[in-house]
Formats: structure tokens, sequence, C-alpha cells
């Protein structure tokens, strides 16, 4: 029984060892990173303060590079806010691996906030905003679980139907 409970424990720690980095994970999932954008105002992508990123929010672009466009309950369905909101996910995700070099010195996913540009009717901004947080724990495992707020707006920047800023745990440097 020790002896089969030590390979266990072997076993356990060679995954481990070998367990993905965020970056692999984002591959396995058909997923590149895009360049970092480019502020569209009077802001900076990414704040560090200790071992704290402060990552600025972001509307997500399209492959043309243009801004998406749309409202939530009017001309975009939660289906397409939820891939509007996982692209702004990825956007930040580069801002934060320009920041700290890599996404494998994230030790925590702190926290997301999810602004959903909806009607007055529109009652799924946690559906819409699940596009990113599903996308972060896909990336990061348990490490990518976060506090969140899901809210309507009644606009946003360039007419983006949603906008996703985030706040990441990294490893202070030495």
């Amino acid at each position: 029984m020790k002896k089969i409970f030590c390979s266990l424990l072997l076993a356990l720690a060679l995954t481990a060892a070998r367990a993905a980095t965020p970056e692999e994970n984002l591959t396995s999932l058909g997923l590149a990173l895009p360049a970092v954008p480019a502020a569209i105002a009077n802001y900076v992508p990414a704040v560090r303060t200790g071992n704290l990123v402060f990552l600025s929010g972001q509307i997500a672009r399209g492959p043309d590079g243009k801004f998406l466009a749309g409202k939530l309950g009017h001309n975009v369905t939660e289906a397409e806010g939820a891939a509007a909101a996982r692209q702004c996910t990825l956007q930040l995700l580069a801002a934060l691996r320009a920041e700290v070099g890599t996404l494998s010195r994230v030790t925590r996913i702190v926290r997301v906030g999810g602004f959903v540009n909806c009607t007055d009717d529109f009652t799924a901004q946690s559906q819409v905003v699940n596009g990113a947080s599903d996308l972060l724990v896909a990336a990061f495992g348990e490490r990518g679980r976060h506090a969140r707020a899901a809210v309507g707006v009644s606009s946003l920047p360039a007419g983006a139907p949603v906008e996703i800023e985030l706040v990441a745990e990294v490893e202070m440097e030495r």
C-alpha cells in the first residue's frame, strides 16, 4: 500500500512538473495573443505596483484591427458578446505578457471587471462576461479564478459591445 501511495505521489509530482504554461494552454485552444493594442486615449495599457498589475480596459478588435461595435439586446447576441469578451481578454493577456515577460509569472488573476453595452432590458451581463472568465480559467487553471463584476452600461468607447479590465498578481521581481 505504501509503495502504491509513493508511486501515486511521484506521478502527481511529475504531472505538475510538466504542467503547461498559460501560453501553451492558449495554443492548445487554437488561440494566439495579438499585438498589444495601442492606447486610444491618455493612459497606458498596464501599471505595476508591487506584485499587482492593473490592466486598462480593452475593447475588442476584429481580425481587420477595427473595433467591434454594437449593443447587446439590440444588434449583438449573447454569444457574440461573450466572443467579444474573450477577444478583450486575449488583448489584456498580451498587455500583461508585455509588462511581465511571460504569463508563467502570473500567480493569480485577482479581479475582472466587465462592462456590457446593452439595452435596458438585457439581463445576461454575467453570461457575456463569462467569455472572459472562462478563457482565464482555461489558460491559468485555478490561478485564473477571480473576483468579478459584470455591469450593464448604456454606451462604451467606439460603440464597443464589451469592455474588460483585469488585475493580476505576479511573482515579485528579484
